[in-house]
C-alpha cells in the first residue's frame, strides 16, 4: 500500500508523508522511501547524501538551516526514535509564503516523515530524551554554503514547544541572524 502524501494549505510545497505499516506480533515493515512511490506522490527529487542525529536532553533544538544556492537543499525528514517538533520557514523572497512556516510533530511512533523542498530553512526541537533524526539530502554538505536563521526571530514568531531558556542549543544555532539581517547580509554581498 503505498503511502499518503499530505501537502499543508499553508505551504504547500511542504509534504507530509504518512507511510503504510505492516504490523505483526514481531513488530512492523514500512518503506520509507520509492523513488517511483515518491514521484507519483510529488517529490521526485533525487536524494544524494544520508544524515543521523541524536539528541541528549529533551529540548535540544537545532536550527535553523539551510544551504544555500548554487547547492540548496531539499530534505526528507524522519524520527527514528523519541518525538520531535519539525519545523520549515519559507525563506524565497519572491514567494508568495515568503517568511510563513508550518510545524508538525514526527515521532518513532508514527513514523510519519515529511518533504522540505529547497529554498526553505529547517530546524527541530526534541520533546523526549535521546531522540534520533535521520533525514536525506538533495545537495551534499557544503560549508562554504551553510546557513542559518535566529530560531526566535521574532518576524516569524515560531511558537516552539518548550520556552527558550528550557532549550538546549548548540553555540552557532545561539548566534544565528535573523531573517532580515541575513538577507541585509546577502544583499550587501551582491552589490
Amino acid at each position: 500500500m503505498a503511502p499518503e502524501f499530505n501537502r499543508f494549505s499553508a505551504l504547500p510545497d511542504v509534504i507530509l508523508i504518512k507511510p503504510h505499516r505492516f504490523e505483526d506480533a514481531r513488530g512492523f515493515f514500512s518503506e520509507t522511501y520509492n523513488s517511483k512511490t515518491f514521484a507519483n506522490g510529488g517529490v521526485a527529487d533525487v536524494f544524494v547524501q544520508d544524515n543521523h542525529s541524536l539528541s541528549g536532553p529533551a529540548g535540544t533544538l537545532r536550527g535553523l538551516h539551510f544551504q544555500r544556492a548554487p547547492k540548496g537543499q531539499a530534505k526528507l525528514v524522519r524520527c527514528l526514535r523519541g518525538r520531535m517538533v519539525d519545523v520549515a520557514v519559507d525563506i524565497r523572497p519572491t514567494s508568495p509564503t515568503f517568511c510563513q512556516h508550518v510545524s508538525i510533530e514526527l515521532s518513532a511512533a508514527s513514523g510519519w516523515q515529511v518533504y522540505i523542498p529547497d529554498g526553505f530553512a529547517h530546524g527541530f526541537c526534541t520533546l523526549e530524551p535521546d531522540t534520533e533524526v535521520a533525514y536525506k539530502t538533495t545537495a551534499h554538505y557544503d560549508v562554504a554554503l551553510d546557513a542559518g536563521i535566529r530560531f526566535d526571530d521574532a518576524d516569524l514568531a515560531i511558537d516552539w514547544p518548550m520556552a527558550p531558556d528550557a532549550l538546549t542549543l548548540s553555540a552557532r544555532d545561539a548566534g544565528l541572524p535573523s531573517l532580515s539581517e541575513m538577507l541585509h547580509a546577502a544583499g550587501a554581498r551582491a552589490q
